[in-house]
């Protein structure tokens, strides 16, 4: 790729010539979505064999995987070019994509990255989740931004050079990106069609209660994907800790959340992720065909949760 390239497909992604996701990144307002292609965050079923994986996933309905391709996941980023296309083509077998993925990535200095991106992107991946960033507290929090911010800038140069979407997740925490403002300030005055922000509504309202609406409306035309949960708060010895929970059974507010979504036309790639335990410790010990139906009946219950509120919203 050539640098004249490069400036082409910015200056195409700011005039709207060039749009890599078409239909995925935002489409024209209608008064109402068409169902979205629900993806899996496929950490939970990591430890299955990809067969069992794909299988299972689409007994439930799910449409695409979002793909670990990271250290520890489905793919390990080191063999990406060997280990990502049995799994596409895995996959494809039980009528997923594999659309998007989620990876360690935080910059161009490594050299894996770039062959990350490659290998993704000629298989048909459009959108990736970055790794995270921290604060230096050194040099405090202004100059942590300014120095991540260039970071970013070059990663999204190489996206464009790649036709592929990086998304950075809001976290609650301490980490770069809990305060949804810092994440807008980072990717504002980038090309979303190379850079965005993978909105979590469960951390965006475990760190901001009430104030995440705000952040949606700010951050709402530099959303490339949706990631969703649920979870509630319990006091363990004084201390307020977060538990995850299936869809509808926590503290977050779907029906807020669906609707905003469409008035705000945010039509980007929808994920949905289990952090609850899907086997309990007595049916991790059951036959492979019964964990399938467990799991199985979980992943359902959480789709038709989504599927409803597309609907009513």
């Amino acid at each position: 790729m050539t640098f004249s390239r490069r400036e082409f497909l910015k200056k195409a992604a700011l005039t709207g010539a060039f749009i890599p996701l078409a239909g995925a990144i935002a489409s024209p307002a209608t008064g109402r979505m068409a169902p979205s292609k629900i993806h899996f965050f496929t950490k939970p079923l990591d430890g299955f064999e990809t067969e069992f994986m794909a299988e299972t996933l689409a007994m439930a309905g799910v449409g695409g995987f979002e793909l670990t391709v990271r250290r520890g996941g489905k793919v390990d980023p080191q063999r990406v070019t060997e280990q990502l296309p049995p799994v596409v083509e895995t996959g494809k077998k039980y009528g997923l994509t594999t659309d998007m993925m989620v990876t360690g990535i935080t910059g161009t200095e490594d050299r894996q990255t770039e062959e990350i991106l490659k290998t993704a992107s000629m298989h048909g991946v459009k959108h990736y989740r970055l790794g995270y960033y921290s604060y230096d507290f050194s040099q405090g929090v202004v100059k942590s931004l300014e120095t991540i911010k260039s970071r970013m800038k070059d990663l999204s140069d190489m996206n464009l050079d790649f036709n592929i979407q990086g998304g950075y997740q809001n976290h609650d925490g301490s980490r770069f990106g809990a305060p949804l403002w810092d994440i807008w300030e980072l990717i504002k005055d980038l090309p979303v069609e190379a850079m965005s922000c993978q909105y979590d509504i469960r951390h965006a309202i475990a760190e901001g209660y009430r104030s995440w609406v705000i952040a949606l409306h700010l951050l709402s035309r530099n959303i490339g994907a949706i990631a969703l949960k649920d979870f509630t708060w319990q006091i363990v010895n004084g201390v307020a800790q977060t538990v995850h929970v299936p869809l509808g059974e926590g503290v977050v507010d779907f029906d807020q959340f669906f609707r905003l979504r469409r008035e705000l036309n945010i039509d980007v790639p929808v994920s949905f992720h289990i952090e609850y335990p899907l086997l309990s410790s007595t049916e991790e010990n059951y036959p492979l065909l019964q964990k399938q139906r467990i799991i199985t009946g979980k992943l359902k219950k959480d789709i038709e949760f989504i599927r409803r509120h597309e609907a009513t919203a």
